[in-house]
């Protein structure tokens, strides 16, 4: 019998690939090698299933994420929150996936991840952003703007295979992803802090 954390890792690759809709209790039993009752007799249906899977991939992303220096200045911390959570990304991207799936349609699991792990993680770095904002170094656009100008090219990290073809190596090692990542980070950090009287970085 599988342990704990292997059950929750393989259904995390189940709804990553399958997304919610398709991914039925039949399928994930299948996927799991249990019997076609195991989630329900488990964890009681398919949506807290789903839940136990993305709780414990964002507890681990959550983990790895690296502290904000708080003594540091706000354009240091933009930059440390955007590079962690790109680096921490890289690390998890099947629950990547699963977010993008997520993000466009209404849903309970949607409110799920955005009072877990969306709401918490900008009540972070606002404080930061706002006084970014009122030093006229970053542009005064709405949070929603402002959001997916941070959190869009982490598709470049989750879209291997487009990534191939716009030239990205076959097999990217570990460090390789790492630096695409602190790549990404740097070129966005510098891209908001550009437009306000500060000038870039």
């Amino acid at each position: 019998m599988l342990d704990e954390p292997s059950i929750l890792l393989r259904g995390l690759d189940a709804f990553a690939e399958l997304g919610y809709d398709r991914a039925s209790a039949r399928e994930l039993a299948r996927r799991l090698g249990v019997s076609h009752n195991f989630v329900n007799d488990r964890y009681g249906s398919k949506a807290a299933f789903w839940r136990a899977v993305v709780d414990s991939a964002m507890g681990a992303q959550l983990a790895r994420m690296p502290q904000v220096d708080d003594s540091a200045d706000d354009a240091e911390q933009l930059r440390q929150f955007v590079t962690g959570l790109y680096r921490t990304s890289v690390d998890t991207p099947r629950l990547g996936r699963i977010f993008v799936d997520e993000f466009s349609r209404e849903s309970e699991r949607l409110d799920h991840v955005y009072e877990r792990l969306i709401g918490p993680s900008m009540r972070t770095i606002t404080p930061s952003l706002d006084r970014l904002v009122a030093s006229g170094r970053v542009a005064p656009v709405p949070m929603d703007v402002l959001f997916f100008a941070v959190v869009g090219p982490i598709s470049g990290m989750l879209a291997v295979p487009l990534a191939r073809r716009l030239g990205r190596a076959e097999a990217s090692s570990p460090e390789q992803l790492t630096a695409t990542a602190e790549a990404l980070a740097a070129l966005v950090v510098r891209g908001l802090l550009a437009t306000g009287a500060g000038g870039p970085l």
